[in-house]
Order: structure tokens, then C-alpha cells, then sequence
């Protein structure tokens, strides 16, 4: 330290200048936060990714509600199911896109399927991943890398703008770079968008390039490097009304049979959709109507 000191300050540095520059680095020290390491990852089965500084919180409870409650879309719990499990097993996986329809379920059947599979004795972790925070991702990986245990990363709600630069950070999850992804390490996204990027945007870029075909390749192709594309699509009424009486059923909420059809179709018709967001807030507001409280 103070042979470098020496060398800016010309190999004369006096006490002074050597105080003030011992000062200058002690706080640029408390400015820089130490790496992160690994948290005792017997203390949850979930975790959320925090950048700057970067951490990983432990969730005490998820909020999630169980696998046999998500209906009409058996293809898609099936297909992540299996791959999850095979995942937690220790073999290999597939990372999964969950795309489509707006409340249709895909961020609430991760949570249900990795407390599924957990309930089955796999000691499988889900670590939650903001948007904002991809670019830091390539840490939390070398920070997983080294663990014993196995992580799903969970990312909801994605998608890109047209200057968006995130989706590069997402490759060093796809594709691992020269390191590879890590083995333990599998990632699940959700997006309304098949390609993660507005279908206006992928059009305007193509009309404007020299190369059409190479003016969006980068981004689009970024939803091919996803082993699993799982589609959701809305749901129809006798679907809709299904997941509203499995809901009923499953916490003892009783209710003639046409009120329910009819009360619950109103609400539909007022919120101008069907889907099994729109059927679970039908039922929370029936619930709470019933003096039934949800936990």
C-alpha cells in the first residue's frame, strides 16, 4: 500500500499525503460492498436474488396455492412436472418458458410445482430473479455453482423493450458462456410474450434493416435457447367455473350451485375476461362475503 502511495505521489509522499491517501481508501473500501456468499441453505427451500449489494433473502412462506387447484392446464403442469423432477433428481433438464394468456396460472404453477416436488423429498430451492436485477446474474451464478443443493431460478413476468440490453445478461443462464451453466442451476421464465419482445417491435426492425432476417435475430432467438415452451391460452366458461367450484371445495365455501354459476359469470363479464386470476378474485371476494378467511 504505501509503495503504491509512494508511486502516485512521485516516491516522496510525506505524513500528510499518506494519511489522506490511507483515509481515501479506507472509504472507497466501505463504499464497495464485500462479494456475497452462500447462506446456509438449510433454512429454506425459497430465496429471493438482491443486487447492489448483493444478497440472498430467505422467504419464509411462499405465497403459492396447491397443484391440484390449477385446472385446465394439465398439458403444461405435466410437461414442467416431469422436467422439474427429473431436475431434483439430479439428472438433467430442460430450461422452461412459460408464455401466453395474461392470469392463465404460469407463475403460480412454478411455486405450486416446486412445492410439490419438495413435498416429495427432493431438497429442490427456487430463487426468484427480478428483471432489473438480470445483469447481475452472472453472480448469483458463480455464487450457486459451488453448492451442493439444486436451484430452479425463477423469473416472472419477462420481457424486453426495444432498447432493452437485459436479455444479453439472460445468455449467461441459457447458454453459460465459456463456463457453462452451472449443472445445479435450471431456469424457469414467464412472459406473455412467446418471444420475450413485443411482436410491433420485431416488425419495425425488420422493415427498417438492410438484412430483415438478421435484424432481429439476436433477440428473438433468445426464446429458442429455452428447452420447453409451454403455451397457456385462455380458459373457457365450464373451465372458468371449474376452478371457482375446486377453489369452493377446497376451502369449505358452500354455495347453491346457480348463484355461484351466475354470480360468477357477472364478474367475468365485468372484468371483460376469463382466466384463473379472474376466477380466484371472484372467489376471494366470495370468501370474504362468507366471512371465510383464505390462508
Amino acid at each position: 500500500m504505501t509503495k503504491t502511495m509512494a508511486a502516485i505521489l512521485g516516491g516522496n509522499p510525506d505524513k500528510a499525503h499518506l494519511g489522506e491517501m490511507a483515509r481515501i481508501a479506507a472509504a472507497l473500501e466501505r463504499m464497495a460492498p464485500p462479494p456475497a456468499t452462500a447462506p446456509d441453505f438449510g433454512v429454506s427451500d425459497a430465496y429471493v436474488w438482491q443486487a447492489d449489494p448483493d444478497a440472498l433473502r430467505p422467504v419464509d412462506r411462499v405465497n403459492r396455492i396447491d397443484l391440484s387447484l390449477l385446472l385446465g392446464i394439465d398439458r403444461s403442469r405435466d410437461t414442467l412436472l416431469a422436467n422439474t423432477r427429473q431436475f431434483a433428481a439430479g439428472f438433467a433438464a430442460n430450461n422452461a418458458l412459460l408464455w401466453g394468456a395474461r392470469g392463465m396460472g404460469k407463475s403460480s404453477l412454478v411455486k405450486a410445482i416446486h412445492g410439490a416436488v419438495v413435498g416429495e423429498g427432493h431438497p429442490l430451492k427456487i430463487v426468484e430473479v427480478q428483471r432489473e436485477d438480470l445483469p447481475s446474474i452472472g453472480r448469483l451464478l458463480e455464487l450457486l455453482r459451488s453448492a451442493s443443493e439444486r436451484f430452479v431460478l425463477f423469473c416472472d413476468d419477462l420481457s424486453f423493450s426495444h432498447d432493452d440490453q437485459h436479455y444479453k445478461s439472460l445468455k449467461a443462464v441459457l447458454d453459460g458462456g465459456i463456463a457453462g451453466r452451472p449443472e445445479n442451476v435450471v431456469l424457469y421464465a414467464t412472459s406473455n410474450r412467446r418471444h420475450l419482445m413485443p411482436r410491433d417491435m420485431i416488425e419495425n426492425e425488420r422493415s427498417s434493416a438492410i438484412n430483415p432476417g438478421e435484424a432481429v435475430e439476436e433477440k428473438v432467438s433468445l426464446s429458442d435457447r429455452f428447452g420447453l415452451w409451454l403455451g397457456f391460452h385462455p380458459c373457457d366458461q365450464d373451465e372458468y367455473l371449474a376452478m371457482i367450484q375446486g377453489y369452493c371445495d377446497a376451502h369449505s365455501v358452500e354455495i347453491d350451485a346457480d348463484t355461484l354459476r351466475a354470480e360468477a359469470i357477472e364478474w367475468q363479464a365485468t372484468r371483460g375476461a376469463r382466466s384463473g386470476r379472474v376466477a380466484w378474485q371472484y372467489f376471494t371476494d366470495l370468501a370474504g362475503r362468507r366471512g371465510v378467511t383464505l390462508t
